[in-house]
């Protein structure tokens, strides 16, 4: 272990570690935010750890000692980790919680409280609500009984027009943030659930319009918690993820709860569990099942199938893919919500290609973002080049160079203007790919990706 580190092989490190503790690299890729794909490719030598952030992410996560590295940690000089452990307790305790609609709203509170003006991503030491305990969670939104949300305190009368202009804000901020990124809207998500919540707490309103309100506050909070995962910010989506969930449930309306538990999956499936990411979809997919809503189910689907490519189960993530192709040619349904826009064939594709990616099937990965990126929709940057930076992956470990240094040209193009920590972090993996390749297109790709992200600090 000395000498890895002495040496700065980090692949080494990883092997070495996982065979002492013991760990399997999905173990491991939980603990450090890597993924297992990459942590494989790490310790295989195809690929080198040389982000002076992210190496100093991977050895805090696993607690090397500061003493053994020629460059400070950050473990040392970490006051806060007890108050962030309280905090991820108090989190575990309250999903608890009975599903009422008093609670719905003391979670939302607890959404806005202590958000990270100035913190930074993390990929490491997140505390989650997992496995069993997360599906008994998603359980309980399926069954629990909906309360009555008539509310007739001695506010203001909460007017339609206030409805309208309140779910047209969060609208506007969903489509802001696929072309700019989480980092320009964040703060002013949290800021209208701050409103949301105190009209639901304070306001009177009919049976009819607090549900309303409810979903709202569900739209809201999921795209709040998107927001918070996209910037790093796990334990702070997740909060926000299953307080949304239980404002879906309190509107009555399972396509919000639906909404709330695809981006669950994609946090699942992103920090190392795929399993609770495929229960997740799951349970949605029931829950909607009567419903007509082609496009919904489609999109529960390509979730449910990038969690089955991350556990290497083939067969079920082809039937998954098959079926949402089938629903999306099929249109946009009656019962399809609003908030699901973005839904088209070029989704269908990007999803496709990336369970392929991470199947090892790199030739037919590619071929599939070629095709997504002449469907999806133009203004959403932040999903083009997230799809374009894996296009360069899939086609590099294909053996096609060039058609690689095209693709990672388009990445860092799109991504110019787009504030996205998971974006940059999957073009930092991308560019990993090509200092394997010396020569001077490579140089100019990684001297590009430097130079804009100096640029976004």
């Amino acid at each position: 272990m000395r000498d890895s580190l002495a040496d700065l092989d980090f692949g080494r490190l990883s092997k070495r570690l996982r065979e002492i503790v013991p760990l399997r690299q999905d173990d491991l890729a939980g603990i450090t935010g890597l993924t297992q794909g990459y942590l494989s490719r790490l310790e295989a030598g195809r690929v080198r750890l040389t982000h002076i952030e992210r190496i100093v992410d991977f050895l805090d996560a696993i607690g090397v000692p500061g003493d053994l590295v020629r460059f400070p940690l950050r473990t040392a000089a970490a006051p806060t980790a007890n108050v962030r452990s309280e905090s991820s307790l108090r989190h575990r305790d309250d999903t608890a919680g009975p599903w009422t609609a008093r609670r719905m709203v003391a979670a939302l509170h607890d959404v806005m409280r202590g958000e990270p003006a100035t913190m930074r991503p993390s990929r490491r030491q997140f505390l989650l609500l997992t496995g069993t305990a997360l599906s008994a969670y998603i359980h309980q939104w399926g069954i629990a009984d909906t309360e009555h949300l008539e509310h007739a305190l001695g506010g203001a009368r909460v007017a339609p027009a206030l409805v309208a202009s309140l779910q047209g804000t969060i609208d506007s901020l969903r489509t802001m943030d696929a072309s700019s990124g989480s980092t320009l809207v964040a703060g002013l998500a949290r800021a209208h659930l701050g409103l949301v919540y105190e009209t639901l707490k304070s306001a009177r309103y009919s049976e009819e319009t607090g549900r309303r309100l409810a979903g709202i506050a569900a739209d809201t909070a999921t795209q709040l918690g998107w927001f918070h995962f996209d910037a790093g910010h796990h334990e702070l989506a997740q909060r926000a993820l299953l307080a949304a969930l239980r404002a879906a449930h309190a509107s009555g309306d399972p396509r919000y709860g639906a909404g709330a538990l695809s981006y669950l999956a994609i946090q699942s499936y992103s920090v190392g569990n795929p399993r609770d990411a495929v229960t997740a979809m799951q349970a949605a997919r029931e829950k909607v099942r009567t419903l007509s809503s082609s496009h919904l189910e489609a999109m529960l689907l390509t979730r449910q199938a990038r969690g089955h490519a991350a556990l290497g189960e083939n067969q079920a993530c082809l039937r998954a893919l098959g079926r949402a192709a089938e629903l999306a040619e099929c249109g946009s349904a009656e019962q399809d919500p609003g908030w699901l826009y973005w839904m088209n064939r070029g989704e269908i594709f990007g999803q496709t290609a990336s369970c392929c990616l991470q199947l090892g099937e790199y030739k037919d990965a590619a071929d599939h973002f070629e095709r997504a990126a002449s469907a999806l929709n133009p203004a959403d940057l932040r999903t083009r080049a997230l799809f374009a930076s894996r296009a360069a992956s899939a086609h590099l470990l294909a053996g096609d160079h060039d058609g690689g240094f095209t693709a990672a040209d388009a990445a860092l193009t799109l991504a110019t203007n787009v504030q996205s920590a998971r974006l940059n972090e999957h073009l930092e993996q991308t560019l990993e790919y090509f200092h394997a390749i010396p020569g001077p297109q490579s140089n100019e790709l990684i001297e590009r990706s430097r130079q804009m992200m100096e640029a976004k600090e």
